[in-house]
C-alpha cells in the first residue's frame, strides 16, 4: 500500500485553504502530543489529516469499555490494547510516510527532553486530572521556547488556551505550584473556562467526583477540541493568523450556541478569577455534602 500512497494527492483537498508551499511546510513540521485518550487521539488523527509529517506521541494506558463514548481509538477490536500502539496504526493508515516516535511510558522527568526534542509545537492531550505531568510538560515547553496548545472538552463544547514562548506561562496563568489535588482541579477548570458555559445544563452534578477523579464527557466536546486545537496549531505552525495567547482564551459551547472570548490578566491572581475560585469551592463543598447524604 505504501507504494500507492502519494502525499500530494492525499492532502490535495487542503489546497485552497492552504497554499502548496504551506502544505509542504506542514509536511516538515513535528508535533508532540502527550495523552492519546479523549482529545489526544483525535488531535493526532486530525493533524495527520492536515498533513503534519512528524509526531512524538506518549501514553501509558490501554483501551477500556469506559472509553467508548468519546475516544478515537476505542473499539471492541482494540480493547486492552495500548492506546499508543492503536493510534500509531491509525495515524499511519492515514499517512504511511509519517515519522512517529512513541513514548510508551507517557511523559515524565526522565524522558521529557527527548519527547520535546526538535518539536515545533506541543498539543496537550493528557487526561484532565493528570496535573503533575501537565504542569511539568508545559513548564519544559516554556523553558525550551516551544509553543503549546490545550483544548478542554467541557460539556458539549470546548475551551482553548495557547501558550507562546514570549507570553504568559502555564504556571503564571493557573498557579498550580504547591496546591493540593482538589484545588488543582478547580484552578484548571476555572482557568480553562472562566465563563463556565457548560454549567447550566449539567443535569446530574453527582457525576462530577473530583475525589475519585471522574467526570462526565461527550464525543461532541472531544471532536470540537480536535478541530479548534488543530486550527490554532495551523496558525502557529504556519505563522498565519492571529493567535490570542494566554491570558486570552476562548470557549465555544455547541449546546448553547455560544462563543465567548476570555481575558484574565495576571492569570490566577486576577481578582475576578479569585472570586470565581471561591464560588467554585463553595459549590464543590455543597456537591460533596449532597453526595455524602445520598
Amino acid at each position: 500500500m505504501t507504494a500507492k500512497f502519494s502525499y500530494e494527492q492525499a492532502f490535495a483537498r487542503n489546497i485552497g485553504w492552504l497554499t502548496h508551499a504551506e502544505q509542504s511546510l506542514l509536511r516538515r513540521k513535528k508535533v508532540a502530543i502527550a495523552g492519546l485518550g479523549g482529545v489526544g487521539g483525535a488531535h493526532l488523527l486530525t493533524l495527520a489529516r492536515l498533513g503534519v509529517g512528524s509526531f512524538r506521541i506518549a501514553d501509558l494506558d490501554i483501551f477500556d469499555l469506559v472509553n467508548f463514548n468519546r475516544q478515537a481509538g476505542a473499539f471492541t477490536s482494540t480493547l486492552e490494547q495500548p492506546k499508543s500502539e492503536v493510534l500509531l496504526r491509525m495515524a499511519r493508515d492515514i499517512n504511511p510516510e509519517l515519522d512517529i516516535q512513541v513514548f510508551h511510558d507517557g511523559v515524565n522527568t526522565k524522558n521529557i527532553d527527548a519527547f520535546l526534542s526538535g518539536v515545533d509545537l506541543y498539543v496537550d492531550g493528557l487526561d484532565f486530572f493528570v496535573f503533575e505531568a501537565r504542569a511539568m510538560t508545559f513548564a519544559r515547553c516554556h523553558a525550551l521556547g516551544i509553543p503549546a496548545v490545550t483544548a478542554a472538552p467541557l460539556g458539549m463544547g470546548a475551551a482553548v488556551l495557547s501558550f507562546l514562548p514570549d507570553g504568559m506561562s502555564f504556571e503564571d496563568y493557573f498557579g498550580f505550584a504547591g496546591q493540593p489535588p482538589e484545588e488543582l482541579a478547580l484552578r484548571f477548570m476555572i482557568g480553562l473556562s472562566p465563563r463556565m458555559l457548560q454549567r447550566p445544563y449539567l443535569v446530574d452534578p453527582s457525576a462530577v467526583d473530583l475525589d475519585a477523579r471522574r467526570g462526565p464527557s461527550t464525543i461532541m466536546a472531544c471532536d470540537l477540541c480536535a478541530g479548534l486545537a488543530a486550527t490554532e496549531s495551523l496558525k502557529i505552525l504556519l505563522g498565519r493568523g492571529k493567535v490570542r495567547a494566554a491570558p486570552h482564551g476562548f470557549q465555544f459551547d455547541a449546546y448553547r450556541n455560544k462563543l465567548v472570548r476570555t481575558w484574565r490578566p495576571f492569570g490566577h491572581r486576577n481578582p475576578i478569577q479569585r472570586l470565581m475560585l471561591a464560588i467554585a469551592r463553595k459549590q464543590l463543598a455543597a456537591m460533596q455534602r449532597a453526595r455524602q447524604n445520598g
